[in-house]
């Protein structure tokens, strides 16, 4: 622990959650266990979906749903080594945190979302080739897909289009009633262009409803300039509390949403916040902004809204070659009376907890760490009560040992009221 900067005592309570070694069922040979190339890699990620092929990254999760007992999820992987063709992974899960992989799709393109048709189909939308489509499945594993409908905006007299972007980019549907309206995205390198709001009754004819976001939020930047300009990317909304959210991506920020009212097939947002600890001050290898990227959400049966998001490095370190990226771990978004989103771990997460220990009445004086005598190890959860006293700062280090003091840390500062990750040069081990 870490205590700074005048003398004064901080007593504080911790307890620590073990949790299990392995939380993955994978592909072939074995369907619970880990990719075989990295079960002798200590880098590789315990609870983290990675990629099933070597060396290859992960990327956008995408088409997220609940199906017959089953949450299904896909997201974007490299090019096939043999047909060169850049499909989607396919995993499936029963709580969200053991995960079996499916062989990949056979369509391709990039991002998009999955939802239920007002048929109770699950219905996929994305650009598997020059324009957006539908897709439906042809099995009830969700493993083969067949193209629907393509999806192509008709005008009626007097609607100009002309503010759309140029290309077909990342689209979204939602049922309400008879209706499925279709959100289309605006590319990063399209400033200027507007989001689209298209809506069907057929499946079949998509007409053009307005734009969708006419005027932006303070704090979003709208310019002509793509190394500056906040674009609409991998965008999926949906009713959260009393409110609607519009999740999405600036290339350049990385995660961000909006909250407003739907009404009037009209969305009015009156909030937008950031969803990244960086908001692309770093410059990323990848030529995207931000930690947290490309987010994609669920409806679980008991109504919660769970979303995943891209994670991946944005420095030149590479860790290991068996392994880039993960996606995040499921996290529940609500939006409670006070109109605060809230955001929180997966409860299915809790039954990773195993062996937990207690370390109580830690004295501490300023300036001086306290290293836990009993309780170590790279795979923990931590729960903590402080009781402040006057520390002006106070925080816990992670990921180190006595060789390297300086690694992840938390601190808080009371007075100044924010917290903050540190993460100097961290040690993997």
């Amino acid at each position: 622990m870490y205590l700074k900067p005048k003398p004064n005592l901080l007593l504080a309570t911790l307890l620590l959650v073990s949790a299990m070694a392995a939380s993955a069922e994978a592909q072939a040979p074995k369907p619970d266990q880990p990719p075989a190339h990295t079960l002798n890699d200590p880098t590789r990620p315990v609870y983290h979906l990675v990629s099933q092929v070597k060396g290859s990254h992960i990327a956008d999760p995408n088409f997220a749903l609940y199906w017959k007992g089953r949450y299904h999820l896909f997201y974007i992987t490299a090019r096939n080594s043999v047909t060169k063709k850049r499909n989607f992974a396919h995993v499936s899960s029963t709580d969200m945190v053991h995960w079996r992989h499916h062989p990949e799709t056979n369509f391709g393109g990039l991002s998009g979302t999955m939802f239920m048709s007002k048929d109770g189909v699950p219905t996929i939308i994305a650009r598997p080739g020059p324009q957006i489509a539908m897709l439906t499945p042809m099995d009830e594993q969700l493993e083969q897909w067949e193209v629907s409908t393509t999806v192509e905006p008709t005008f009626a007299p007097g609607q100009d289009g002309s503010q759309l972007g140029e290309k077909h980019w990342d689209p979204d549907a939602w049922v309400v009633g008879d209706t499925t309206y279709v959100l289309m995205g605006v590319h990063p390198l399209s400033p200027g262009r507007k989001l689209g709001l298209l809506k069907t009754t057929d499946m079949k004819t998509f007409h053009f409803v307005d734009y969708f976001l006419d005027v932006d939020m303070p704090g979003v930047s709208r310019t002509t300039d793509v190394k500056t300009n906040d674009d609409v990317s991998c965008p999926n909304f949906f009713p959260l509390g009393k409110k609607w959210m519009l999740m999405c991506i600036s290339h350049n920020k990385g995660c961000r949403y909006y909250l407003g009212d739907w009404k009037d097939e009209k969305f009015t947002p009156d909030f937008h916040g950031w969803m990244n600890w960086h908001k692309g001050d770093v410059v990323s290898t990848h030529g995207h902004g931000g930690d947290v990227f490309a987010p994609e959400s669920l409806l679980t049966p008991d109504g919660r809204r769970v979303i995943w998001a891209w994670l991946f490095a944005q420095s030149k370190l590479r860790v290991s070659d068996n392994w880039q990226e993960v996606l995040s771990l499921p996290r529940e978004l609500s939006l409670p009376e006070d109109g605060i989103l809230r955001i929180k771990p997966l409860r299915e997460l809790e039954q990773l907890r195993e062996d937990p220990k207690t370390e109580s009445d830690i004295r501490m004086q300023a300036g001086t760490p306290y290293r836990l005598k009993d309780i170590s190890g790279d795979t923990i959860e931590l729960m903590l009560t402080i009781k402040q006293g006057d520390a002006k700062r106070y925080g816990v280090k992670i990921l180190c040992d006595q060789k390297t003091p300086k690694a992840w840390m938390w601190w808080w500062n009371p007075r100044q009221k924010f917290c903050r990750w540190a993460n100097p040069k961290p040690r993997w081990n």
